[in-house]
Parts: structure tokens; C-alpha cells; sequence
């Protein structure tokens, strides 16, 4: 056992409300005393890391270092694809951190809701996703409330009718469990909302902490984190995110994102069960999942790469023969982070004239590299089915291992 102040607990007595799909004598029912939780202070904890857990920490931290490392060593730090390809791990981490709770999408159809031509709410949330992973790396150097905030806005103002919410502390009780009217006899009851202020403060001040293993310091802070619940919706997505923060913010990756959701998608109930552990007063099931998640993370990851790049090889074997000032060569490395794409992509994103995007097009196109895929006169857009291939057999091999 690691042992970490427990959350505490407090009586309470609740109303039920009618919803207009719910009878009176379930309303009777859902009426009635109950506990919600209250967080305990951290920000000056001083932890006593048992030994073993101590070492599996500094394992899975030099591997979240040799996982950078590699990326850099395969692309080569001042390659124009290490861009592209931390931008595609980030996408990575993004999808599995939604899919955690259950909000799938394909590699298509995500690129596809990056032009903005998706069909698919879930593509749509998961791109908000993405924002807010972005926005957590951006605020790296700035781990503070506000910064949990902006991380928060910038995740839920792409989530349709949830804005509201968006970038502010809740202000209602939330519960984790099966009843939509009632915190009687839910698995996990969040602290009161007025609660919920003080409690992000004193986390963030522990955040800040630099005396610490940083994995045992991420594990711990996204366990209250969730514990905490400080939103209406968007917690476990909004937590994921500050991880990453933390992790590039304390300098363990600092060229690309390592997918540490991907580790945790591989035994999910093992994780819930590992947060539940933590609000009971023990850390250690919480580090050991967080330890496994960066260990496969630095693993899978690096796989991954290898895959992207051994793709990038074959495209730039097709392009053999292509003068070197061919605006082909300028959108190849792209196409790592974008493997759907077109002619306003290019123009926006990249800069591209008109007629220098539809050339690249017809370029990439001409040598096998891009496939135009919707037979329209308009709104065409093109796909790299390599890069796209890698990315689903990746997603697939985490769903349900």
C-alpha cells in the first residue's frame, strides 16, 4: 500500500426532481440521505514511496525519455517530419483518451472533421479533443488553474450543447453512477461544487511540486483530479490532457506526445478501479497503472513511429524522379498528421497558391502517393491509405486486449 490522504465523506439528504420520465415511486425511491466526498489537501503532502514503486517509477520515466529520444534518432531533430509525426502521436493520444469513454472514431473520419467534413459527431468531439490537448502542451510552462481552465474551454466549446459549461467550475453536485436523478447509491458521489475551487487550487499548487518522481507525481495529481470531478462533463478527457501537460512541463518528452491513454485503454476497468483505490487512501494501484500506460506508451509508441516512417520511405520512393523543387516534396511530411487532405488545406495550412496546391495534388496523385477517394467534380478530398492503415491497426490493437 502507498498510502495518500483518503478522500473523506459527508451526510447529506437529497430531492429528487422530476424529469419527466421517471414515476413517482422511483422519484420516492431516489429521495434520501446520501454522502458526497471531500477532498483532502495535498499541495504540502510529503509521501513515503515505497521502495519498489520508487524504481518501477524511474523505469517507466527513463522509458518516456528513451521513447523522445527515439523519435528524435528516426526523424532526426531538425527533420520537417518531427513536426507532422508529434502531431499525429498527439492525435493518437487524443483518440485514446476518448475512447476511454466509449467515443470512437477512425483515422478518416478524424482527419476527415479536421477539414471539416465529417459526418460523425463523435469525430467532431474527439477533433475538440485534439484542441485541448494542443492547448495543454501550449501551457506546459504554466500549470496553475487557469491553465486547467483554457484546457477545459478549448475541449468543450466544440462539444455540441455543452459551451455553456465550457472553461468554468461546476455548480452542481455530479455523481458516477447508473441514476440520471438521484447520488443515492452512486459508485462515486464528486465533492460539493462549492468545494471544488479551493480543491483545484491547492492541486495545481501540488502540480507545481518539483521534489517529486514525476510518473508518481502524474499518477497522483490525475487521480484527484478525477476524484475531484471538477466539471460538469469533460473530467476524464480535461485530466488526460493535463498529463500530458505535466509530463512535457517537467521535461520527460519534450520533441513529441507519447499516447500514455492508449496504455491506460489497454485494462479499463482495472484503471477505474485504481482511482477508486486512491480515494480510499491508496496511491499505489494509480501508480502502478500509470507506470504500465508509459511503459506500453514509450513501447507502442515507438512502434509506431517506425511504422510512420517506414510509410514516409515508401512515399518518398514513389516520388523518386520528382524534381526536388516540386511542391510534392514540400506536403509529403505533412501528410503524416494529415492523411486526408485537400486543395484548402494546403492553401491555408501550408501557404500553397491555387494553382501550387493543385499541382502537389496532381503530383502525389500521379505517383501513387494520395488517392482521391469521393469520384466528386467538388469538395475532393485525397487520402494517404498507408498512413491511415498504420493509424487504425494501432487503434484496433488497443480495443478490448
Amino acid at each position: 500500500m502507498f498510502q495518500v490522504p483518503p478522500f473523506g465523506r459527508v451526510d447529506e439528504h437529497w430531492l429528487a426532481e422530476a424529469d419527466g420520465r421517471t414515476g413517482r415511486a422511483r422519484l420516492a425511491d431516489a429521495s434520501g440521505p446520501f454522502q458526497s466526498s471531500v477532498p483532502p489537501l495535498i499541495a504540502a503532502w510529503a509521501p513515503m514511496v515505497p521502495a519498489g514503486l520508487a524504481a518501477e517509477s524511474e523505469e517507466a520515466a527513463a522509458a518516456l525519455s528513451a521513447f523522445d529520444s527515439h523519435a528524435r534518432a528516426v526523424l532526426g531533430g531538425a527533420s520537417p517530419t518531427l513536426g507532422p509525426m508529434s502531431s499525429i502521436l498527439l492525435r493518437t493520444e487524443s483518440t485514446s483518451s476518448s475512447q476511454i469513454e466509449n467515443l470512437t472514431v477512425g483515422a478518416r473520419q478524424l482527419a476527415l472533421a479536421e477539414l471539416g467534413q465529417a459526418n460523425s459527431e463523435n469525430a467532431r468531439t474527439v477533433v475538440a479533443n485534439v484542441h485541448a490537448m494542443e492547448s495543454a502542451l501550449e501551457l506546459a510552462d504554466r500549470l496553475d488553474t487557469e491553465a486547467v481552465l483554457t484546457m477545459h474551454r478549448t475541449l468543450l466549446s466544440g462539444q455540441p450543447g455543452w459551451a455553456v459549461h465550457a472553461g468554468r467550475w461546476r455548480e452542481q453536485l455530479v455523481w458516477v453512477g447508473a441514476s440520471s436523478v438521484s447520488p443515492r447509491g452512486a459508485a462515486h458521489v464528486a465533492p460539493q461544487a462549492s468545494l471544488v475551487p479551493e480543491a483545484m487550487e491547492d492541486l495545481m499548487a501540488f502540480v507545481r511540486r518539483n521534489d517529486l518522481p514525476v510518473v508518481v507525481q502524474t499518477a497522483v495529481a490525475h487521480a484527484h483530479f478525477e476524484n475531484i470531478h471538477p466539471f460538469a462533463d469533460g473530467n476524464g478527457r480535461t485530466g488526460r490532457a493535463l498529463v500530458q501537460a505535466m509530463l512535457r512541463g517537467k521535461g520527460l518528452t519534450v520533441s513529441t506526445t507519447a499516447p500514455v491513454s492508449a496504455g491506460l485503454l489497454v485494462d479499463t476497468p482495472r484503471y477505474f478501479g485504481a482511482l477508486t483505490a486512491y480515494r480510499e487512501g491508496d496511491a499505489r494501484p494509480v501508480v502502478e497503472e500509470f507506470c504500465a500506460a508509459v511503459r506500453f506508451a514509450s513501447s507502442r509508441g515507438s512502434q509506431l513511429i517506425d511504422d510512420l516512417a517506414g510509410e514516409l520511405e515508401r512515399s518518398r520512393a514513389q516520388l523518386a524522379g520528382l524534381r526536388r523543387q516540386a511542391s510534392a516534396w514540400r506536403v509529403l511530411p505533412h501528410l503524416l498528421s494529415h492523411p486526408v487532405i485537400n486543395g484548402r488545406f494546403l492553401t491555408t495550412q501550408l501557404g500553397l497558391g491555387s494553382q501550387t496546391a493543385q499541382n502537389a495534388l496532381d503530383q502525389l496523385a500521379g505517383a501513387g502517393v494520395l488517392v482521391e477517394r469521393t469520384g466528386q467534380r467538388r469538395n475532393r478530398v485525397w487520402q494517404h491509405s498507408g498512413v491511415l492503415a498504420v493509424l487504425d491497426e494501432f487503434a484496433d490493437g488497443l480495443i478490448r486486449r
